[in-house]
């Protein structure tokens, strides 16, 4: 009987449904969002926030923490200098998760995974006008 056992398994190994897992994790920190199946993206979701925790007190020791469980040190620098930043007065839900249409080989529910806050905080907003053209009047010499 498996009572109060929670992990997804998702159809693979345990030493491949956690390197499939730190993998989708830093495809997250790097892009900003993810697109996956519903099923792997709530198997993210709480790999993605326990980072974001570990970024949020960014000590010595929780950066080797995440190091060790995402084993690529460029998206644990991303991690701890930008995303926990952003996320650094709010409690918890970092993520979310949209769902999307059916894929359509074999009917699998598509889901993007991406950061609540860090999107609309690390990308610039432009709010110049841009300046109009001023209208060239045809040459009346002709």
């Amino acid at each position: 009987m498996r009572h109060l056992k929670r992990t997804a398994k998702l159809g693979r190994t345990s030493s491949h449904r956690k390197a499939m897992l730190a993998n989708m994790v830093c495809c997250l920190i790097m892009h900003k969002r993810i697109t996956t199946t519903l099923a792997k993206a709530k198997a993210v979701r709480p790999v993605a926030e326990k980072m974001v925790t570990l970024g949020k007190s960014g000590t010595l020791h929780d950066r080797r923490l995440a190091a060790s469980r995402l084993h690529q040190e460029d998206a644990v620098k991303i991690l701890f200098a930008e995303i926990a930043p952003a996320h650094k007065s709010r409690p918890g839900g970092y993520t979310r998760i949209i769902r999307m249409h059916n894929r359509q080989g074999d009917a699998a529910q598509l889901a993007i995974l991406e950061w609540v806050d860090v999107t609309s905080a690390t990308t610039p907003v432009s709010t110049e006008v841009p300046e109009a053209v001023a209208p060239v009047a045809p040459d009346a010499t002709k």
